[in-house]
């Protein structure tokens, strides 16, 4: 799915990037506002939907390859997190939708996501968060 029609499903604006980069094909999306849960996400070509807006977003999202992040919410960045964005030249958007009813809207709209093992940790017992919750045969 192209990025311009993620645009207009989520009713986007914007922030970095023009017309050109918004060809950009995307083939997964990142629902996620903890640092390591997209850490842990190996997509490549996908869409980060967060409402981080600090600057350690920026170079995760460039890190782990995302085609672009999706600020839910109607968050919005500073200034200085969108210059971090251009130097690294990862294209910024930005959406009313939470970030739930977003995941939903590009899913139906045919954005189908891989599966995810997220791990975690706590008080000495392993827990599994395996999206999505079941394997279709």
């Amino acid at each position: 799915m192209k990025l311009k029609k993620i645009k207009e499903i989520l009713r986007a604006e914007v922030l970095m990037g023009d017309d050109g980069d918004l060809e950009a094909e995307v083939t997964n999306a990142c629902g996620a506002d903890l640092i390591s849960d997209i850490l842990a996400d190996t997509k490549k070509n996908a869409v980060l939907l967060t409402g981080l807006t600090h600057k350690q977003i920026i170079q995760t999202a460039s890190m782990s390859e995302f085609a672009a992040i999706i600020f839910v919410r109607g968050k919005c960045p500073t200034r200085d997190v969108i210059e971090l964005a251009r130097e690294n030249s990862l294209r910024l958007l930005r959406s009313e939708y939470p970030i739930y009813e977003s995941c939903g809207l590009l899913y139906e709209a045919g954005l189908k996501a891989e599966m995810n093992i997220v791990i975690h940790a706590y008080r000495g017992k392993m827990f599994f968060n395996i999206t999505p919750s079941y394997i279709e045969g």
